[in-house]
């Protein structure tokens, strides 16, 4: 079997291949990480036939989607994923075949509900399901402890005490274990009894993951992320730097424009002079008002630089070709000592 680990912080994900057949799988994927599959695969000469996710990740964006869709293959879940972009839905005892590597489908809820873990001839691939020193938890939408303790104690780790375990997320820097020695060194494996288990699981002070509510929703539905869109909106729009937006204002050209998208107070704060003002949220509205000339050069700015860059894509799409974003921002501005003007426009 061809092997390859990736880490992105605390999250790990997989991509296994045949060597004979030269085909592949990529086991939870992170959206950061698309290109870098790609790129493994080909260095082994792999192509890429199934994506697959342990589960509904709530800690980070799932890059199943937009792997599958990129490759035009099947994006595989349990058939209880509430994910409406999973193509391929498997459930208890079912395999999937990767060249001549078997991945059987265990399902193990307790994490969620549609967790499952994929057994290989020396190694499982445990999601959240079991965690190297822990377990995943059960306090996030339909997590149950009793059923993790069944998934558990009644299913997972009555495997060969042999079989290396990998799982979906460490953050302690391990890279992987063993059934065996999580039975003997998991602290939380020694709760043998059903209600003593369920009890410190329900009792766990853990904390939020990071973008929790907004990984939910795009994980489960298959929509977008803000940090998506932005990097969406930022491979599609040009930028413009500091120095060359304050040299083309001090030129005075008359085909140049700034346009400040922020909201009112701010923009009365300070801008940059001789800025037109209108919020992002009204662009759609009155652009036909605002910009009369779809010709002209369109700098588009805001305070950190994110809402101007998609105030840029939005125009270049509406016709204005010449749009442009400030790169940095109004603070990056402010910051390199660059004249502002307070007041309305």
């Amino acid at each position: 079997m061809i092997f390859e680990q990736v880490a992105t912080g605390g999250c790990q994900s997989y991509l296994i291949g045949c060597p004979n057949s030269y085909v592949a799988a990529v086991i939870d994927p992170e959206i950061r990480q698309v290109e870098r599959y790609q790129a493994i695969a080909a260095q082994h000469g792999l192509r890429i036939r199934y994506v697959i996710d342990t589960h509904t990740h709530a800690d980070h964006f799932s890059g199943s989607k937009r792997l599958g869709a990129a490759l035009g293959v099947p994006v595989v879940m349990h058939k209880l994923s509430p994910a409406p972009y999973a193509d391929m839905r498997v459930d208890e005892g079912e395999t999937i075949k990767v060249g001549e590597t078997r991945l059987r489908v265990l399902h193990t809820p307790g994490h969620t509900r549609d967790s499952m873990c994929l057994v290989s001839n020396d190694r499982v691939f445990t999601g959240d399901t079991l965690l190297i020193g822990a377990t995943g938890r059960t306090d996030l939408p339909s997590g149950d402890p009793g059923e993790l303790y069944d998934s558990l104690f009644n299913k997972l780790l009555k495997l060969d005490p042999k079989l290396k375990i990998y799982p979906a997320h460490d953050y302690k820097g391990h890279t992987c274990s063993t059934i065996g020695d999580e039975l003997t060194d998991n602290p939380r494996l020694q709760k043998r009894d059903r209600e003593a288990f369920i009890e410190m699981m329900r009792t766990l002070s853990l904390s939020m993951p990071e973008h929790l509510t907004e990984a939910l929703r795009v994980n489960m539905s298959g929509g977008v992320s803000v940090a998506q869109l932005l990097f969406e909106a930022a491979t599609q729009t040009p930028f413009m730097t500091l120095e060359d937006a304050r040299d083309a204002i001090e030129s005075g050209a008359n085909d140049f424009i700034v346009l400040d998208t922020r909201e009112k107070e701010a923009f009365e704060a300070g801008h940059i002079p001789g800025a037109i003002h209108l919020p992002r949220g009204q662009l759609e509205l009155r652009v036909n008002d605002v910009l009369l000339d779809p010709t002209v050069r369109i700098l588009c700015t805001c305070e950190f630089g994110k809402i101007s860059t998609l105030a840029a894509q939005t125009l270049r799409r509406m016709g204005f070709s010449r749009t442009v974003a400030l790169d940095g921002g109004l603070q990056a501005w402010r910051d390199q000592g660059f004249p502002t003007e307070i007041g309305a426009a």
